[in-house]
C-alpha cells in the first residue's frame, strides 16, 4: 500500500547570497504538518506539485537545487513572485 503521509519541502532563495535556491526544511507526516503550519504563520506561499516534491525530498538539507531542476523551480518562483511580489521562501 502506498505511503499516504503528507510530504513538505521548504525552499529558500536569496539572490544576493545564494547561487541557487536551496532546501531549508523537509519532512513527512507530523514534521510536514509543522513545516506547513510555520509557513502559514509566516505568510509563505504554498505550492503543490507531487512530482517535484518527490524529487526535492531526496536532496539534503542546505543543498542547492541542481541545474536540471532550475526550469521547474523557476516556474515555482514565478508563482511565488505573483503571490507576494518577491521571490523568497517557498513551501512545496
Amino acid at each position: 500500500m502506498p505511503d499516504k503521509k503528507i510530504t513538505a519541502v521548504a525552499v529558500e532563495y536569496d539572490k544576493d547570497k545564494d547561487g541557487a535556491p536551496r532546501i531549508v526544511a523537509k519532512g513527512k507526516g507530523n514534521i510536514a504538518d509543522k513545516i506547513i503550519e510555520i509557513a502559514r504563520k509566516n505568510d509563505i506561499p504554498l505550492y503543490e506539485d507531487p512530482d517535484l516534491i518527490e524529487v526535492l525530498s531526496k536532496l539534503d538539507l542546505g543543498q542547492e537545487i541542481p541545474p536540471e531542476l532550475y526550469k521547474l523551480i523557476a516556474e515555482v518562483l514565478v508563482y511565488v513572485y505573483k503571490a507576494n511580489g518577491k521571490a523568497g521562501n517557498i513551501l512545496l
